[in-house]
C-alpha cells in the first residue's frame, strides 16, 4: 500500500466490494490516490485442504463459529502491512458508529476492518487481536462486508481531496450536533411549491440566519437527543 490512508479489509466474501469500490466517489478518490482499498480473503490464510474458516460452537447451540487460525493471521498480516492501525470488528455488539468516530478514524494512519459471518468470531480473537469494536446500528445484518463498506464511505469522504467541496463537511448533517438544513434547487416553482423568497435575496447573512434556524428547526423536531447531548 502506497497511498498516506490504507484500508484493508478482512473478509470471506471479497468479491461483495468489486462494484462499491469502483464507482462514484469511492472510486474516483482511489484512482486518484487519496486512500488504498486492499481486500484480504480470510480464506488464503486457513492451513487445511478445505480452506475451512468456521466449526461448532463448543457447548453447542446454532450456526457456526469464524475459527481463530485464520483470523488471527489475517489480522496479523494486515496490522504488519499497516502498522498502528486499528484492528476494528463489525458487530452489532459494537461501539455505535457516528459522524464523531468517522472524524476520529479519518485522522489516520489507515483501518483495518474486520467483517464477521455466521454467529461471530472466537471470543478468543476479540479479546486479544481486536482493538475496536463497531456497530452500524441495532440490527443484524447477514455479515460485516455492508457495515465495513459504511464506514469506509464515511471515513474516507473526511480525506483531504476526496470531496471537491471540502466546506460540504462542515455544513452537513451531524458536524455541529445538528442536522442539516433544507435544500432547494431549480426551478424556482415546481407545480404551485415555491422557493423560499429568502434563498433568492443574495443576502447572504439573511441565508446563514435562515440556514441555522432551519437545522435547529430539524433538529428539534426529528432528533431531539442530539441537542440533548450538547
Amino acid at each position: 500500500m502506497t497511498s498516506s490512508f490504507p484500508i484493508r479489509i478482512l473478509t470471506l466474501f471479497p468479491e461483495f466490494f468489486d462494484s462499491p469500490l469502483t464507482t462514484s466517489l469511492t472510486g474516483k478518490a482511489i484512482d486518484r490516490g487519496n486512500f488504498d482499498v486492499e481486500l484480504s480473503n480470510i480464506r488464503d490464510f486457513t492451513t487445511d485442504k478445505h480452506n475451512k474458516c468456521d466449526d461448532l460452537p463448543y457447548g453447542g447451540g446454532a450456526g457456526m463459529v469464524m475459527k481463530p487460525e485464520p483470523l488471527v493471521a489475517a489480522l496479523e498480516d494486515a496490522r504488519e502491512a499497516i502498522p498502528g492501525a486499528p484492528r476494528i470488528l463489525l458487530t452489532p455488539q459494537g461501539t455505535p458508529f457516528t459522524q464523531s468516530l468517522a472524524r476520529e478514524l479519518s485522522r489516520g494512519p489507515g483501518m483495518i476492518l474486520t467483517c464477521g459471518r455466521y454467529e461471530g468470531v472466537d471470543e478468543r480473537v476479540r479479546q486479544n487481536w481486536i482493538d475496536l469494536e463497531i456497530s452500524i446500528g441495532d440490527y443484524v445484518l447477514t455479515g460485516g462486508e455492508v457495515a465495513a463498506m459504511v464506514i469506509v464511505d464515511s471515513v474516507t469522504r473526511l480525506l483531504p481531496g476526496v470531496l471537491g467541496n471540502a466546506d460540504s463537511i462542515a455544513e452537513e448533517s451531524f458536524s455541529e450536533s445538528r442536522l442539516e438544513y433544507p435544500h432547494y434547487t431549480r426551478p424556482q416553482n415546481f407545480r404551485g411549491h415555491e422557493v423560499p423568497e429568502v434563498l433568492l435575496s443574495g443576502h447572504h447573512g439573511k441565508i446563514a440566519q435562515w440556514r441555522r434556524q432551519k437545522a435547529l428547526e430539524r433538529t428539534q423536531n426529528r432528533r431531539p437527543d442530539l441537542l440533548d447531548d450538547e
